[in-house]
């Protein structure tokens, strides 16, 4: 429990609740995003699904629980010679960290588990996206509940060390997007902080460097890793000096419509191969698509996914580039943004009391909508994101056919923008500055 210690989680009290309903937790999300320390952090026996210490253990969690990690190669190499042993030698509650590392233990939990029940027995963490291989997920269907954690959000930052922040307080961004709408008000622009915010990105261990060359070279250091030890355990890849050029060429990419003819052009290999390299950069999170969004209403939908890169901070390291090139690069800027506003409604979703589903919108006359979110099947809302620090009634266009499309679906619709006042320009559309993606209560 090193360094992310200091950022609490809003996805902690999602986790805890997990815990007391089901035997097997999956924690995933990539590398050095914080699960380990979120398991331990949960996995003590003075925690609550309420989220705070209790001065007795709850019923039924008399212990703490046993942390093995399977980085540990004796460990590891234990568990693949013999899974069954293994898992039936473990204490009553185990974290097993870095699980798919040792993808045979997931039969051998199923049979644990079918043999003796208990709600929160396993608490697994998961650096690939094990739910892409049917053969593993399924095993444990029914068994097993996913909590999906990402780098930090820009809510988690804002709400500071866990010494001195306040439980009570939840960001009110998405509540307000499906539902009260957003009042009237003033704010600061962010201006080159929002550059740095950009720049930095969330992972926790890269927010302890100085800003600069020192935080880059732990996104470059981190990428190594990743292709040199994760990567090659999940795929077996005959041109992996391929796919650190790959992610770069996508972060020049990203939030833009996913074109794998422009993505394999610089590459000597075929389509096929790159298509494969992208779907396994998905599966340890460095990379998304979000698909389009569709309604009978719209014949003309552009139905291509856009590219984002899972992390702007990793994403400006990949470029070389810092908050004063951003500012001097307006189109650059504006990529980034966008995806540094779709990260962050991704991650406050993820512990939202609702799912929350996640699309773009765009038709063949250019009108586009940057974020469509999806709540269930009963509301729809649009996102679009400016670079800018004004906002004109044009700026509303997508928005609107959106609107049109969703009909009574549609919550509302925000423009957000650097700037100082957020407005209603219309029934249920807002203006609405940037800050306040995080700050609003």
């Amino acid at each position: 429990m090193a360094e992310d210690v200091l950022y609490p989680r809003f996805v902690e009290r999602h986790l805890a609740e997990a815990l007391e309903d089901s035997p097997v937790v999956l924690i995933q999300g990539p590398r050095q995003c914080g699960k380990t320390t979120l398991a331990q952090l949960v996995g003590t026996s003075e925690y609550s699904s309420e989220g705070i210490r209790l001065s007795s253990p709850r019923s039924g969690r008399a212990d703490d629980y046993t942390y093995f990690s399977f980085d540990n190669e004796v460990i590891r190499a234990g568990a693949e010679a013999d899974p069954l042993g293994f898992v039936a030698d473990l204490p009553d509650r185990v974290i097993l960290d870095e699980v798919q590392r040792v993808p045979a233990l997931f039969a051998a939990l199923k049979l644990e588990v079918d043999r003796r029940r208990l709600p929160g027995r396993f608490l697994l963490t998961g650096s690939s996206n094990v739910l892409q291989t049917p053969a593993l997920s399924d095993s444990l269907a029914g068994r097993m509940e996913t909590v999906r954690l990402h780098p930090l959000a820009q809510c988690e930052l804002q709400r500071g060390p866990d010494s001195s922040y306040n439980r009570d307080w939840y960001p009110g961004f998405l509540d307000a997007l499906f539902g009260r709408g957003f009042e009237s008000r003033r704010t600061e622009r962010l201006g080159k902080e929002l550059m740095e915010r950009i720049v930095s990105g969330g992972y926790p261990a890269a927010l302890m460097r100085p800003v600069g060359r020192r935080r880059a070279n732990w996104y470059r250091n981190y990428l190594n890793a990743q292709m040199e030890r994760d990567i090659p355990e999940i795929s077996r890849i005959r041109s992996l000096d391929v796919l650190p050029r790959l992610l770069r060429h996508a972060a020049v990419q990203t939030a833009t419509l996913f074109n794998l003819a422009e993505l394999a052009a610089p590459f000597q290999v075929s389509r096929t191969t790159i298509r494969d390299y992208v779907t396994l950069l998905e599966r340890v999170f460095l990379l998304e698509q979000l698909p389009p969004w569709h309604s009978n209403r719209l014949k003309r939908l552009i139905k291509t996914p856009k590219l984002h890169l899972g992390d702007t901070g990793l994403a400006c390291a990949l470029l070389g580039v810092d908050a004063a090139d951003l500012m001097a690069d307006r189109i650059l800027l504006g990529k980034l943004l966008e995806t540094f506003a779709y990260q962050e409604l991704r991650r406050q979703a993820s512990w939202h009391a609702d799912p929350v589903s996640f699309y773009h919108f765009r038709d063949r006359d250019g009108a586009e909508v940057d974020i469509v979110l999806e709540r269930g099947t009963r509301a729809l809302a649009g996102v679009e994101i400016k670079a800018g620090a004004t906002v004109t009634p044009a700026d509303f266009r997508a928005l609107r056919k959106l609107k049109a499309a969703a009909g009574n679906r549609f919550s509302g619709g925000v423009v957000l923008y650097d700037g100082e006042t957020s407005v209603r320009f219309d029934d249920g559309l807002y203006a609405v500055p940037l800050r306040l993606l995080w700050e609003l209560p």
